[in-house]
């Protein structure tokens, strides 16, 4: 069942923020880095028990310390948003105990992308709880250049996210449509297939995104998903930057050729390029859980119908 969106409610500077790590350890240097950007931007960041630790092989704490550390920066309301270091591998071992209710109890801007599309996706089918697909701290707010900064002030505010050229956004194939934004990063959003934990995606304009797959790679897992039924009933799609995803020696176009192909059943408009989670520079904040119109007729735009927060 498709819940109503559950909206945090937005943040000023000043606002305490929570820094976790649900998934993979990160570089100490690049976690000071991100915090002294947030603390730039004028947020106060709390960096939370195992947001830096290090546990074999690569995850951050054990599942428990994971876990603790987001409920317990979900359930502080001295916390008023949620970043996470960076993504890796791990939040599918906080699924089966992640507390929905105290969730949806405390809803909160919930930054996150790569390996924590698994957590967003979920959460946003189990609560309406709008996820942010956007930057996180070891990852892109400790590049001088890796945020987006009107689309993260946007999403945080209250203002409308609107994205198009400049943000990368180009057309595969023209048309219009509308629909609530879902999605994330394309090979998380497949692990999911088959268990209880599969995203819905009816009446949504997809944004599906990765970095480092092949053109084939890609193609297989499209497939999956259309064979999956996952993309019945989608209005529209909409492609990241998909950095890193080529053959090498390949013609540079064979990523879009394939994606056509994929898609030469579908009807609605196609768009690619848009730089939101794993990307060169610039990461875009994306609402999940919103609505949104996809025009990509003569100027590709993807405008949201609505703020991300109360």
């Amino acid at each position: 069942m498709i819940q109503q969106p559950l909206k945090p409610a937005a943040i000023a500077p000043g606002a305490k923020v929570a820094v976790v790590a649900p998934a993979s350890s990160a570089k100490g240097e690049r976690i000071e880095g991100g915090i002294a950007a947030l603390s730039h931007y004028g947020y106060q960041p709390v960096l939370y028990p195992h947001a830096a630790g290090r546990e074999a092989p690569y995850f951050s704490g054990t599942v428990e310390e994971r876990l603790s550390d987001l409920h317990e920066a979900f359930a502080d309301p001295d916390i008023e948003a949620i970043f996470c270091t960076r993504g890796g591998y791990g939040s599918n071992y906080l699924l089966e105990d992640l507390d929905v209710d105290l969730i949806a109890d405390n809803p909160k801007p919930f930054f996150g992308y790569s390996d924590l599309t698994i957590l967003q996706s979920y959460l946003l089918d189990q609560t309406g709880l709008i996820g942010f697909h956007g930057p996180m701290v070891a990852a892109d707010l400790y590049r001088n250049d890796g945020v987006d900064e009107a689309s993260f002030s946007d999403a945080l505010t209250g203002g409308q996210v609107l994205a198009g050229e400049a943000q990368g956004l180009r057309i595969l194939k023209p048309g219009r449509a509308q629909g609530v934004v879902r999605g994330g990063c394309l090979s998380m959003l497949v692990s999911t297939l088959g268990t209880p934990f599969a995203p819905q995606t009816e009446n949504s304009l997809l944004f599906l995104e990765d970095i480092g797959a092949k053109p084939y790679q890609i193609d297989r897992m499209l497939r999956q998903m259309v064979l999956a039924g996952k993309f019945d009933g989608v209005t529209g799609f909409i492609f990241g930057e998909m950095l890193d995803c080529v053959s090498p020696g390949a013609n540079p176009k064979l990523l879009d050729e394939v994606i056509l192909r994929v898609f030469d059943w579908f009807e609605g408009p196609i768009a690619i390029g848009l730089r939101s989670g794993h990307v060169s520079r610039g990461n875009v904040t994306l609402p999940l859980g919103i609505s949104a119109v996809l025009s990509a007729e003569e100027d590709p735009v993807l405008e949201y119908l609505e703020p991300a927060v109360d």
